[in-house]
């Protein structure tokens, strides 16, 4: 009976691991509001604090890779408001001629 046990709890690391992958390879993919929900269970699976030492460091590690790539993402997006308002202010008033009718 205790083998038994020991093979399902070897079974369901396994499966544990293998779903920290499939999920590592799709953060690539994440629109940032994606990212930060991922964040969101992360942090919520860490504080339940039931997960074992292995599947803690995993989902850590992912959580400060995701973190930092929200953080790109943001630093683009402030360049694009920056690069956009520069533009904005930099345009040279246009002149517009009207008909003396």
């Amino acid at each position: 009976m205790w083998l038994n046990r020991e093979k399902g709890e070897k079974h369901r690391l396994k499966r544990e691991i293998s779903d920290v992958g499939e999920q590592k390879m799709e953060e690539s993919k994440l629109s940032f509001e994606e990212a930060v929900y991922r964040i969101d269970e992360i942090v919520a699976s860490l504080e339940k604090g039931d997960a074992q030492l292995d599947k803690s460091l995993s989902l850590f590690e992912e959580g400060v890779k995701l973190i930092e790539t929200c953080g790109a993402m943001l630093d683009t997006a402030e360049q694009k408001v920056v690069s956009l308002q520069k533009t904005m202010n930099t345009e040279q008033p246009k002149e517009y001629l009207f008909d003396d009718d």
